[in-house]
């Protein structure tokens, strides 16, 4: 029994240490960013898509040339349940956007598009603050503590949330609800992943001492 946890837990650290490498590393986003990224820049490219839905898939496109370019871990974790996680709440963002149904406007116009263009910048500004260190899956990175990260520790999911939000006023249908609230759901528990997987840093543990708030300064 000793001798296979052993065992078990050598494999998981050299899988940790090959995930790490920076080839591996920025082979697998590259190859992760580019369905995502075609799939958007056909219905863009198509003209079929409205601002709001437009705003909620944008974020994702710059990931393409962000992945490639990214800082090399210095660890990653292997669990495949994580990464798992971590693909479906990221590609979840574009599904929604390019399947709910056009639904019913529930709110005003001004305010939809307030929201929606409120998400992006959001998004535009975490992104920016967080530069090369940007990842899918649980990995320890560069910590950034400044900008958009030095209100909140998840800046592009509060973000995502915005536009989520926005869709939902604009396109209500009980499934288009569904889809969001799912959407959010994922965000939710890979945030809780990522914190687990990170506090064992010493910094980054003093981070989520300093910065209490995950999305809403305030609330959440």
């Amino acid at each position: 029994m000793g001798n296979s946890v052993l065992i078990d837990r050598d494999m998981r650290t050299r899988l940790g240490r090959l995930l790490a490498n920076p080839w591996v590393d920025r082979s697998i986003a590259t190859i992760a960013c580019l369905p995502a990224a075609y799939l958007a820049y056909q219905r863009i490219h198509a003209g079929n898509l409205d601002i709001v839905r437009i705003n909620l898939i944008i974020p994702a496109l710059p990931l393409v040339v962000t992945m490639v370019s990214r800082r090399p871990p210095e660890r990653v974790t292997p669990n495949p349940w994580f990464w798992l996680l971590a693909f479906l709440a990221t590609y979840w963002v574009p599904f929604t956007a390019l399947v709910a149904p056009p639904g019913t406007l529930v709110a005003p116009r001004w305010l939809v598009l307030t929201l929606s263009w409120l998400g992006l910048a959001t998004a535009v500004y975490a992104r920016l603050s967080l530069g090369r260190n940007i990842g899918f899956v649980p990995a320890q990175r560069k910590l950034v503590t400044t900008g958009a990260y030095a209100v909140v520790r998840h800046p592009i999911y509060s973000a995502l949330t915005i536009n989520y939000l926005s869709l939902v006023l604009q396109r209500f249908t009980p499934f288009t609800l569904l889809l969001t609230t799912i959407g959010v759901g994922w965000f939710i528990v890979k945030s809780i992943v990522e914190e687990h997987f990170l506090r064992a840093d010493p910094e980054y543990a003093s981070y989520m001492g300093r910065v209490r708030w995950r999305w809403i300064p305030g609330l959440v």
